[in-house]
């Protein structure tokens, strides 16, 4: 029997992929912190994507700098495949974070967690019916279903569900998430043409250059007040590093389904981030192990579908 490649070992795939999604869900808390302590209100919406561009400029920069370290060469892709540079830097990092940022500072958090936590389910649909790496099936529609329970149920607490809904705020999160999902197929699909960090780190770079660029000609402007601002920027800068480029490599040799239900992780981590940082809550254990079990269900019956023959 053939050997499996590490990266697609079970136990390195659940503790690689639980890690990314930790990352990842400290990205508001720490973003609403990064807006406090840069003084940037909710309507600055040029600020915040110069802010957005900002952190992954720097995000990519230290990629390729460690990687190009650490093999002794400078890291890029090859001249055939800057394509998908510009591609993965579009979807990726400009579409879903201007979308992104903008809709975190207009949606209440218990809405965003939600809306976030759907990523996962929306990744697998657009890598089984849009690029179609893989087959859907029944266990594949039971495991979202359940995973998407369990965001509903961690954030459901009687508070921050009215209000309507804007175009601004949860439509922009819809359209972030889309477009988070779709780079997710084509990270898949890209990954076994080129070596995927070096994409991570110079679409990274080049999406983040664009990102500023806009925001600063629109009028955005970044004062940092301190230390501690300039430690979030930096904070957010390298979990995007680290996790974006861990999870492309996961992707390479992973179907999407395999590793797209960690992501319903993220309003977990987010939502208990949130209340350690702010404080004067008490962790609601019982509704936490809830959704915990019902996330972890979903993974296991994804699993279970990706081995099932559609």
């Amino acid at each position: 029997m053939e050997k499996k490649p590490l990266l697609a070992r079970g136990p390195v795939v659940v503790g690689l992929a639980i890690l990314c999604n930790a990352l990842w869900g400290s990205a508001i808390p720490f973003i609403n912190l990064g807006y406090k302590l840069f003084a940037i209100p909710a309507g600055e919406s040029a600020t915040q994507i110069v802010f957005a561009g900002c952190r992954f400029f720097l995000a990519g920069l230290l990629t390729i700098l460690f990687t190009s370290v650490m093999q002794r060469r400078v890291v890029r892709p090859k001249k055939q495949n800057l394509y998908m540079v510009f591609c993965l830097g579009g979807l990726q990092t400009v579409i879903q974070y201007v979308f992104f940022y903008i809709g975190v500072a207009n949606t209440p958090s218990v809405k965003g967690a939600i809306i976030q936590g759907l990523n996962a389910f929306v990744a697998i649909l657009i890598a089984c019916y849009i690029f179609r790496s893989e087959k859907m099936n029944l266990l594949k529609w039971l495991g979202g279903a359940l995973g998407v329970a369990g965001i509903v149920v961690v954030n459901l607490d009687g508070s921050g569900m009215g209000g309507g809904v804007s175009l601004t705020g949860e439509g922009f999160l819809m359209i972030s998430m889309i477009a988070g999902a779709c780079s997710a197929g084509a990270i898949k699909h890209f990954g076994q043409k080129e070596d995927p960090v070096a994409l991570s780190g110079w679409q990274f770079m080049l999406g983040g250059a664009i990102m500023a660029t806009a925001g600063f000609l629109f009028g955005g402007r970044l004062h940092p007040a301190g230390a501690g601002s300039v430690a979030v920027l930096l904070y957010l800068a390298a979990l995007s590093a680290v996790a974006y480029t861990v999870w492309s490599v996961l992707l390479k040799f992973n179907p999407v389904s395999r590793i797209a239900p960690f992501m319903f992780l993220q309003p977990i981590f987010g939502v208990m981030l949130s209340l350690i940082l702010h404080g004067g809550a008490e962790l609601p254990l019982m509704r936490y192990a809830a959704a915990l079990a019902l996330v972890c269900l979903s993974i296991v019956i994804v699993g279970k579908g990706q081995q099932t023959k559609a």
